[in-house]
């Protein structure tokens, strides 16, 4: 089968489309036809090998998983011998930490994060919808947004993860602030956040406001900047370590001294989460945003689109006529 491969560290020019076996799954696993997939800075970061800690994880020296790709929908074309979930023929999205989605092919236990698509919900619509979800369901549970709601900032709500945390909040019961730059207002608006701060023209943190849980989606705001206008329990959720590593020291800090914390959430997900997701893409409460889809043949375009920063949330890529 085709598939596009990282034969080593570094920028989007080493990709390169090979023929490789096609997998053959399990008696617990499934094969999966991938028809659509994603490329986004989880992908391009185990791509660069960044941060180098990651590499503990990744690889010291090349890609452990040297397809990348970690959210997929497509269709079951083969099962095991014990799947009992699962049959022939059932469409299906999910997410995979161990990537394998920039392929044909690709093999999932039955019982890891992966369920059916919706009904009236395509292939393209529901390969984004859980990567920047599963990101964004764990902090939600580090900041209890899912047990009390509260007053939520995102910054960076137009991202992948932010745009999945604003609806997600939302669908918690949070009172959202999203915070994003002039051009993309209306986005947040109809994601449902209930305010929209343009971080360009006003004041960040805005004046007089008060937050039980800020987010950073995107690792570009600060606990320091948005100290003040936390509550006096409230939490500091941030999806990355942030600029120069800030995070870490600050979460040990935070910790031990005052009751204001900062964490950066480890990923910790169920299958659970996922048909959450599923569930709240057949009620429309939750809509990935999909900023461009680019064909299987052009996905190291794609990957050069996510290295400049500037998309919206989601890069689809399709995988053929589907």
């Amino acid at each position: 089968m085709r598939a596009l491969v990282a034969p080593r560290y570094g920028s989007p020019d080493v990709l390169r489309f090979v023929n490789v076996p096609e997998p053959v799954p399990a008696a617990d696993e499934v094969l999966i036809r991938v028809e659509a997939t994603t490329v986004n800075r989880t992908d391009l970061g185990v791509l660069a090998g960044t941060p180098f800690i990651g590499r503990l994880i990744y690889g010291l020296t090349k890609p452990k998983y040297p397809i990348l790709g970690c959210e997929f929908a497509g269709k079951i074309e083969a099962v095991g011998e014990d799947v009992s979930l699962f049959g022939l023929g059932d469409r299906v999205f999910g997410f995979d930490a161990r990537f394998g989605s920039h392929a044909r092919y690709k093999v999932m236990r039955e019982r890891s994060l992966i369920d059916r698509i919706p009904e009236g919900v395509s292939f393209q619509e529901a390969a984004p919808a859980s990567e920047g979800a599963c990101y964004s369901m764990n902090i939600i549970r580090k900041g209890r947004i899912d047990r009390a709601g509260g007053r939520v900032a995102v910054y960076g709500a137009t991202g992948s993860i932010g745009s999945a945390a604003v609806q997600l909040a939302k669908h918690f019961g949070a009172t959202v602030t999203a915070v994003g730059d002039s051009g993309r207002l209306e986005l947040m608006r109809s994601l449902g956040a209930d305010r929209v701060v343009d971080y360009t023209q006003e004041h960040v943190p805005p004046a007089g406001e008060t937050y039980d849980v800020v987010i950073d989606a995107v690792g570009k705001t600060s606990y320091l900047r948005w100290r003040s206008a936390m509550a006096p329990d409230g939490s500091f959720l941030a999806s990355d370590m942030g600029a120069g590593g800030q995070n870490i020291p600050l979460a040990i800090w935070t910790r031990i001294f005052g009751r204001r914390r900062v964490a950066m959430p480890l990923p910790k997900n169920t299958k659970d989460d996922i048909r959450l997701f599923g569930t709240l893409l057949e009620s429309g409460a939750f809509r990935p945003v999909v900023d461009r889809v680019y064909p299987f043949d052009e996905i190291i375009d794609a990957f050069g689109y996510v290295a400049t920063g500037k998309k919206t949330g989601n890069v689809v890529v399709a995988m053929g006529n589907s």
